[in-house]
């Protein structure tokens, strides 16, 4: 289990994470969500001892990560994949984390199977793609068998393979009763990942609850109604107080009704119908919707008057994907 209880820290007159308290428990994935500059990454390296924070605490297992006697025995993380001797094979890399921990070399050659590695275990990492760097990083953070795994954005840089395969492995370890956390940019995927979502915006708390029910509270439900006497049906909706916006000859999107209502007031009306579906927004949709207010950095905002352009970055190209091999 993970516990922030006031968790505080401000670096000069910025404060990054602002009195946040959450319990993560195992037995399912929890996603970390917040716009860039929320406070995410600060936040996992409070849980894991590499910040002090200014307030507040954080506990794994009730004791702060310090204080573990075997660190990555108890707790696995991935926070910065490239962050590795690039002059060192993926065997070695591992193979000296394990020493740390009186780890065998049984347990680094099970996991470098485990994230797709053998084929490249005795290159030198300073040469993977970033792709590769990511599952290297995974490899890492499941070295000891930890029953807490803290994970910043790892899906990036991998293949809609290597997404799929951390989503299933995520899935699996928390249904062994493991403790997942983790962070993501990506909404879909998250949407299918993760069960309970912890949400943030400019370090403060937004929402702790369900994925669904995440999205039910931040969306509205729509009902798709399909029809060959639509014209007619949107006047019988809409004076009963729906909001009908029509798509076509055919298609209704109604808001403002329940969709049991809709069959009635169409059966009242010997109205056929074709489809009759409800329907919710996406939990991007409701993401977007609970943190309009906390966004730091908006594309859409007008540019300050005097000044200079953003410098533009290196173009992404292919070599940052597994399929650059």
């Amino acid at each position: 289990m993970i516990e922030a209880e006031n968790l505080t820290k401000r670096y000069g007159e910025k404060t990054a994470v602002d009195d946040l308290s959450f319990t993560v428990a195992p037995g399912r994935v929890t996603g970390f969500l917040g716009p860039n500059g929320a406070g995410k990454s600060t936040t996992m390296r409070l849980l894991l001892g590499l910040d002090r924070p200014s307030g507040g605490d954080a506990r794994i297992h009730g004791v702060h990560y310090q204080d573990l006697p075997a660190p990555l025995r108890t707790v696995g993380s991935l926070l910065e994949a490239k962050a590795v001797h690039t002059g060192r094979s993926a065997y070695n890399h591992l193979l000296f984390l394990a020493q740390t921990q009186g780890v065998g070399k049984k347990r680094v050659d099970e996991v470098i199977d485990l994230v797709g590695l053998s084929g490249v275990a005795r290159k030198r990492a300073g040469g993977f793609s970033l792709g590769m760097g990511q599952r290297l990083g995974i490899a890492a953070a499941l070295l000891g068998d930890p029953s807490v795994l803290i994970l910043d954005e790892p899906v990036n840089g991998l293949d809609p393979e290597g997404i799929v395969w951390i989503r299933t492995l995520m899935q699996r370890l928390a249904a062994e009763g493991r403790t997942v956390f983790v962070s993501s940019h990506l909404m879909n995927e998250m949407a299918v990942t993760a069960e309970h979502l912890i949400v943030i915006g400019r370090g403060k708390l937004i929402a702790d609850c369900s994925t669904e029910e995440f999205v039910e509270r931040s969306t509205e439900q729509t009902v798709i109604v399909r029809s060959p006497d639509a014209a007619r049906l949107g006047d019988v909706l809409t004076a009963e107080g729906a909001k009908v916006s029509p798509d076509g000859d055919a298609l209704l999107s109604v808001t403002h009704m329940e969709a049991p209502r809709v069959g009635e007031l169409a059966a009242a009306q010997g109205i056929v119908l074709h489809e009759l579906t409800p329907t919710r927004g996406s939990l991007e949709d409701a993401f977007m919707e609970l943190t309009r207010e906390s966004v730091e950095y908006d594309a859409s905002a007008p540019p300050v008057p005097g000044a200079a352009p953003p410098a533009a970055g290196p173009a992404a190209g292919p070599a940052g994907t597994e399929e650059a091999r």
